[in-house]
């Protein structure tokens, strides 16, 4: 991981400082918590390979993490799970990121083998994170009015059919189809198009210039339609691409109520609310939300990791998981930083 991961509230307790000894008793309740879903009882906790303490300790140490609020008792049962703030500690404090050596040979595999258009590429990185993170997973994409514009190019389609093709600095490509009041000539479309290629790359696409005129009124009307097509154009909203509903839909026991669940997944097929969301929790480099830290009610039960990626060092967008509280931190939190790092190399290459 290139940086330390952080929460867009700064929601750590600089006083929330565990002992040695506290501190494996709580990572020993989350991790198995995290991987059998049920409450952890002081038995299984002592039973850690490497935690050298009675099972009295054990029982004393946990009633002192409850009484602290990392741990809660959700039943009448004898076993605990770690509350938001435990998560908290254990993912500011505890949680090596790693992946899999199959999972890193997946990821390095899919990119390198990424000879894709910008649409597909993102949507199928949001497969891959799906797959390789074991949640849900979204990447926002940059706004096509808001990125710089590489190229231009006007091919005739017929002698009053014009097709426009804009190439973004990020490689999307933007297309308008222009249907003329008259008839132009291939030398017309020929000399508007590179008057355009001179003067319209270097500036967000929904910024061009307008080219100073050229002397010649057909040239100057072509040129003139095109510029403003592009530049009215509403589609500043940066595209959302969702993987692995699914599994969320799988982990719905995860939420208080099957209508909650339901709502988490609406939420991710809201595109604003999405990006809305993103931008209010991106912080420099990767960036955690845990449970009761999300703004929306809905989300309460679980837990966002997300990190940037970017385009020749400008922030493009933005690539994370989704899931219940009880998520394996380590994974999601490599996984998220290895794409996001894959994402910001494929697309300056």
């Amino acid at each position: 991981m290139t940086e330390t991961s952080k929460t867009a509230t700064d929601a750590r307790n600089p006083d929330d400082g565990l002992d040695a000894r506290k501190e494996a008793i709580l990572r020993a309740i989350v991790e198995r918590h995290v991987a059998t879903a049920q409450p952890v009882g002081s038995a299984a906790v002592t039973r850690t390979p490497g935690l050298d303490v009675s099972s009295a300790t054990v029982r004393n140490e946990m009633h002192a993490l409850e009484q602290e609020g990392f741990i809660r008792q959700p039943h009448t049962s004898a076993g605990r799970v770690p509350t938001d703030r435990g998560y908290r500690y254990f993912v500011d404090s505890l949680a090596a990121p790693g992946l899999s050596v199959g999972d890193r040979r997946t990821v390095a595999e899919f990119f390198q083998s990424s000879h894709r258009a910008i649409e597909d590429l993102l949507h199928e990185t949001s497969q891959l994170l799906a797959r390789v993170s074991e949640h849900a997973a979204l990447v926002v994409g940059p706004a096509p009015q808001l990125t710089e514009l590489r190229s231009m190019q006007l091919v005739s389609l017929h002698s009053d059919v014009v097709l426009a093709v804009a190439v973004l600095a990020d490689g999307q490509v933007e297309k308008e189809t222009f249907q003329l009041d008259a008839d132009v000539t291939e030398e017309t479309v020929s000399a508007a198009s590179a008057h355009l290629a001179a003067t319209a790359p270097g500036a967000a696409l929904r910024e061009i210039p307008a080219p100073p005129p050229t002397g010649d009124r057909a040239v100057d009307d072509l040129v003139r339609n095109v510029h403003g097509r592009f530049s009215r154009r509403d589609d500043s909203t940066e595209p959302v691409y969702v993987g692995g509903t699914g599994l969320l839909a799988a982990e719905s026991d995860a939420f208080a109520t099957a209508e909650q669940a339901a709502r988490v997944l609406e939420i991710l097929e809201e595109q604003f609310v999405v990006v809305s969301m993103v931008r209010a929790l991106l912080d420099d480099g990767l960036t955690v939300r845990i449970g009761s830290e999300n703004e929306l009610l809905e989300l309460r039960d679980c837990s966002i990791v997300i990190a940037p990626y970017a385009v020749d060092g400008e922030l493009a967008g933005t690539v994370g998981v989704l899931g219940p509280t009880r998520m394996d931190y380590r994974r999601a939190l490599a996984a998220v930083d290895t794409v996001s790092q894959q994402l910001n190399r494929i697309l300056s290459s």
